[in-house]
């Protein structure tokens, strides 16, 4: 592999300027570990009207950048900012991308336009790279939004003396997530019908982004090795596992790294109080001040559990809703609820305080400071998921000491070492089995040993928070995934 690559990604969303879930943290992050090792990146997304121009310091590059799309040729204007040593590139095409929300409007019905938008994207990217004479020897597209790029490389850009070298890899960051659309849309992306079949992007009649992404991608993953065995099965593939397994080796999981530099409770400026793994009173602080902004009963003797989620299908957060209440009933508990989303979830779980006080608090809607808080106060963090790609929660949670209870699937399955009752090893409590009873025995497990085992608590807390998810280790991996792709790529 060469010493040093040229690496260029496209996206629909990036930390700090953009996010509504993981994939908008890995590319605020994985870039900046692969620059730091070496290697070139650049970062192209869409200029959104939510992103202030003023704030992140926007510089124009182009005041105009035409855009083949099918038969249409389309213009945009490219703003530049840099994000801690990377250059990022905004696409601003105001008819795509200045409106509320990035996918979907305030009631959560997708934009209907959402293709020609995230296909005009990749297309601009693309165009964007040859405009700065960027070379890349990778082109990396995260989710369905930008899939079609390992396609246009193929087909638009196979000889292109600027493009014409770039391998390209894929990641899936959540499979549930295709973009299959009708497939009328189809000739404005400019793909050929000759390559509208069953083995790349048609899709029962529809387009299928993600699958054509698939099909045409010299390499490609998912955020945990659990996740990629689970997304080869019926199960869990969503009408993509064959293709999966078509892939072969090529198709492989990289566990997400965490930015330490703001979740880690020995620097953390969010929290009331810092401490390490030798140095805990810190955390007894938290504890504390995380039960008074809650108003819950002030003990360090009663072990709180935390929730900071996002309340749709995918989290689970309705087996917890029908446990919580026998859990809270039973046993000497505390909950802390964050999050939002289903509306019924959100009527559920406002009205516990309520009707639990001084044992349950919860704040409906999002707060970073909150989910610090959560993170740094609680004993326990419980994420009952019903797949989890890979999950972040639950590293920080090892970062904080909160020792997580999970669902082992995906990421959680790989990340959470199983509690070993016998010898006090292990980082969490994990369970297989989704229902309120395997819930309720966990977090009565978990609870136990909070009372009965304090040494076992002492030692998997140390053991917990020694454990190191940096974005280093991923990033290597990143390369080792980069040079199968170029080794992958037809001459």
């Amino acid at each position: 592999m060469k010493t040093s690559l040229k690496i260029a990604m496209i996206t629909s969303e990036c930390v700090p300027y953009a996010k509504t879930g993981g994939l908008a943290d890995v590319v605020g992050s994985l870039p900046q570990a692969l620059q730091a090792l070496g290697h070139e990146v650049i970062v192209v997304m869409p200029k959104y009207s939510s992103i202030d121009a003023e704030k992140f310091d926007l510089q124009r590059r182009f005041d105009s950048m035409g855009v083949w799309m099918g038969n249409f040729l389309e213009w945009c204007a490219v703003d530049e900012a840099n994000n801690e040593g990377v250059a990022t590139y905004f696409i601003e095409a105001d008819k795509y991308f200045r409106r509320d929300g990035l996918y979907h409007d305030a009631n959560y019905n997708d934009f209907g336009d959402n293709p020609a938008r995230f296909g005009f994207l990749t297309r601009a990217g693309l165009q964007l790279m040859r405009d700065l004479d960027f070379a890349p020897d990778i082109v990396h597209v995260h989710d369905w939004q930008t899939a079609l790029a390992p396609a246009y490389l193929k087909t638009w850009h196979w000889d292109d003396p600027v493009l014409g070298g770039a391998a390209s890899v894929l990641t899936i960051h959540n499979i549930a997530y295709q973009g299959k659309y009708d497939a009328g849309v189809y000739p404005y992306l400019g793909l050929g019908w000759q390559n509208f079949h069953a083995d790349t992007f048609e899709d029962f009649g529809a387009i299928n982004f993600l699958k054509g992404g698939i099909a045409y991608a010299d390499a490609l993953n998912t955020v945990s090795p659990t996740y990629a065995d689970e997304t080869r099965t019926p199960a869990l593939g969503y009408g993509l596992a064959p293709y999966l397994n078509d892939r072969g080796r090529d198709y492989s999981g990289i566990v997400n790294g965490v930015d330490y530099s703001e979740w880690n409770p020995a620097t953390d400026s969010l929290i009331p109080a810092n401490y390490d793994a030798f140095y805990l009173s810190g955390k007894t602080k938290c504890k504390r001040a995380l039960q008074e902004r809650f108003g819950l009963d002030i003990s360090r003797e009663i072990p709180i559990v935390g929730v900071v989620s996002r309340m749709v299908d995918q989290k689970g957060l309705d087996v917890l809703a029908a446990a919580i209440e026998g859990i809270v009933r039973d046993m000497a508990v505390q909950f802390v609820v964050l999050g939002s989303g289903d509306k019924g979830l959100e009527a559920f779980y406002g009205r516990l305080p309520l009707a639990y006080p001084g044992r349950i608090g919860s704040y409906i809607g999002y707060s970073n400071e909150l989910a610090h808080w959560i993170e740094a106060g609680s004993d326990f963090f419980i994420m009952p998921s019903r797949y989890e790609p890979c999950g972040l929660n639950q590293i920080y949670s090892l970062k904080y000491g909160t020792l997580p209870i999970v669902r082992a699937t995906g990421g959680l399955e790989d990340t959470v070492e199983q509690y070993d009752e016998a010898t006090g090893d292990g980082t969490g409590f994990k369970f297989y089995d989704l229902n309120p009873g395997s819930i309720y025995s966990t977090v009565g497990w978990a609870v136990s040993t909070f009372y009965d085992r304090p040494a076992h608590m002492k030692r998997m807390i140390q053991h917990a928070m020694a454990q190191d998810y940096s974005w280093e280790k991923s990033a290597r991996q990143y390369l080792q995934l980069y040079e199968q792709a170029m080794d992958n790529k037809p001459g």
